[in-house]
C-alpha cells in the first residue's frame, strides 16, 4: 500500500483553521480511502477570534464563545496541540515539540510530510522599552483579553479601599500603546465597562479614571480614513480619553509611564497594542523571506521558487494583483486571511489533482471598528459611517464572519441578554492562580515543624 499523501498545517487561526476546513471537504473522496491525510500542528486546541476580544474583555461575550474548538470542526484532520520549531522543506521534514514530548522528556521529534502550509501567524512587535518586559500587558489572546479585564477591575477595588493617594492615582490610570485595531478598540469598550462599574463604588466616580492612548503616528485607525480616523479621535476625547499623538513610550519601569513628550504617568496598567511581526517560526525554515520576515509568495498562494510549500496570512508576503502596483502587497489582515484560505485550499486540492490553479485577487473593502456600546467609525466601499450605523455595521460584518452556526447563535444570544440586563462587573482574577488558595490550605501554619507528633 502506498502512504497518503500528508498535508501538514502549520497554525491554528485564522489560515490553518479555514484552509484546513476547506480541505477537509475538497478531499473528501482522498481522505476517505486513505489517499490523503491533513495534520494540523497547533499550540492551542482552538482558533481566537481576535476581532471579538475586546468584547470579551468588556464582557459583553462570554470567553469560550471567541474561540472555535478545532477538533470539532476539523473531524476529518489529525490535530497535535505543540509548537513547530523549525521546517527542512529541502528533506520534507518539520521538527516539533508536543504536550506528549515534554511530559516523555524525549525531545523533539520530526515529522515528515508531502506538502506544507505555513500559517503561524504573528506575535506582538515589542521594542526594547525599559520595565515593558515585566509591566506590561499584551492583547492578543483571549487569555489576555480576559486578564486585561480582571486587572481593571481589580486595579478599581486598589484604589477603593486605599488610603494613599498616590497609589489611588496610580491604579486609576490606563496607558494602552498603539492606536491600531487592537489599542483603540480595547480602550473604547474597557473605558466603557470600567466607567458603568464605576456607579457600583461608593468612592469612584467616572471622572477618576484616567485613560490615556499613545500613539507614534499622527492619527489612529488608518485603516479607515484619515476622515474617520480625526472623528474617532474626537469621540474618544469627549469620553476624556487622553489621546497623545505623535508620542512614543520611552520607559514604564518603577510602575511609571515616560512618554517622549517628557509626561510621567504614574500607572499600574500599560497595555501594548503596537503592532505585531511574523511568527518567529519562519527564521527557522529554509523558505525565501522578504525585509520584514514574511514568506515571498505567488499570487497563487504557493511560495515563491519553492515547490509543494504554500502560506498566507500574516506570515506571507502575497502580491496585490488588484492594486495595478508592482511589489504592492496585500495588508496582513484578516479580511484578507480567510479569503486567501480559501484560495489556498483549492489550489492544493488542484496540485494533487494535476489541475490549474488559480490566483488570489480581492479589492480591499475597506474597514469598521468599534468605540463602545453604540459608538464606531467605518469606511466601506467608499462609504463613510459614524456613530451607531458604523457600530451596527461592526457586529453584523463580525457576526457573519465568525465561525459554524453554533457560535453565530451563542454570540448573537448574548449580545441580546446584554441588552435587557445590566453589564457584569465580576473580576475573576484567582482564575490566573487557580492553585493558589488550595494550597494556601495545604501548608502547615507556621511553627507546625517545631510542634512535636503524638
Amino acid at each position: 500500500m502506498t502512504e497518503p499523501a500528508r498535508i501538514l498545517v502549520v497554525g491554528g487561526g485564522y489560515v490553518g483553521m479555514y484552509t484546513a476546513l476547506r480541505l477537509q471537504r475538497q478531499l473528501r473522496a482522498e481522505l476517505r480511502s486513505g489517499a490523503a491525510e491533513i495534520v494540523v500542528v497547533t499550540p492551542e486546541p482552538y482558533m481566537t477570534y481576535q476581532p471579538f476580544l475586546p468584547e470579551a474583555a468588556a464582557g459583553s461575550i462570554s470567553p469560550r464563545h471567541v474561540v472555535v474548538p478545532l477538533r470539532r470542526v476539523l473531524d476529518r484532520c489529525r490535530i497535535l496541540i505543540g509548537e513547530v520549531l523549525s521546517v527542512d522543506h529541502a528533506k520534507r521534514t518539520a521538527t516539533l515539540s508536543t504536550l506528549a514530548t515534554d511530559e516523555e522528556g524525549t525531545g523533539p521529534v520530526e515529522l515528515t510530510y508531502d506538502e506544507l502550509v505555513l500559517a503561524p501567524g504573528s506575535v506582538s512587535r515589542t521594542l526594547p522599552v525599559p520595565g515593558l518586559a515585566e509591566h506590561g500587558i499584551g492583547f492578543k489572546t483571549v487569555e489576555e483579553a480576559i486578564g486585561l479585564r480582571n486587572h481593571v477591575i481589580e486595579q478599581m477595588d486598589i484604589a477603593s479601599s486605599t488610603r494613599d493617594p498616590a497609589i489611588r492615582d496610580a491604579a486609576l490610570t490606563f496607558v494602552f500603546v498603539g492606536g491600531g485595531y487592537a489599542g483603540v478598540e480595547a480602550l473604547a469598550e474597557l473605558e466603557d465597562m470600567a466607567r458603568y462599574t464605576a456607579r457600583y463604588y461608593h468612592n469612584i466616580k467616572p471622572g477618576d479614571l484616567r485613560w490615556v492612548l499613545v500613539e507614534a503616528s499622527d492619527r489612529i485607525l488608518p485603516e479607515v480614513g484619515a476622515t474617520m480616523g480625526r472623528y474617532a479621535v474626537r469621540e474618544l476625547r469627549g469620553r476624556n480619553v487622553d489621546v497623545r499623538l505623535e508620542t512614543r513610550l520611552d520607559s514604564c519601569e518603577d510602575r511609571t509611564a515616560v512618554l517622549s513628550d517628557g509626561t510621567r504617568l504614574p500607572t499600574r496598567t500599560v497595555v501594548w497594542t503596537a503592532g505585531v511581526r511574523p511568527a518567529p517560526l519562519l527564521a527557522a525554515t529554509d523558505l525565501p523571506l522578504n525585509e520584514r520576515g514574511r514568506i515571498r509568495c505567488t499570487a497563487r498562494l504557493s511560495v515563491e521558487g519553492v515547490d509543494h510549500a504554500w502560506a498566507a496570512g500574516d506570515a506571507a508576503a502575497v502580491p496585490d494583483v488588484t492594486s495595478g502596483e508592482p511589489g504592492r502587497e496585500c495588508a496582513p489582515n484578516a479580511q484578507h486571511a480567510v479569503r486567501q484560505a480559501r484560495v489556498l485550499a483549492d489550489n492544493i486540492a488542484a496540485s494533487l489533482r494535476g489541475q490549474p490553479l488559480e490566483e488570489y485577487a480581492h479589492a480591499y473593502a475597506g474597514s469598521v471598528a468599534s468605540l463602545g456600546l453604540h459608538k464606531g467609525v467605518a469606511h466601506v466601499y467608499g462609504r463613510k459611517l459614524k456613530g451607531y450605523p458604523a457600530w451596527l455595521m461592526h457586529r453584523a460584518y463580525h457576526l457573519s464572519r465568525v465561525p459554524t452556526f453554533n457560535r453565530k447563535a451563542r454570540v448573537l444570544a448574548e449580545w441580546t441578554l446584554s441588552g435587557l440586563f445590566k453589564r457584569e462587573i465580576v473580576s475573576l482574577g484567582s482564575l490566573e492562580h487557580p492553585r493558589a488558595e488550595f494550597e494556601l490550605a495545604a501548608s502547615p501554619p507556621p511553627g507546625d515543624d517545631d510542634k512535636p507528633s503524638s
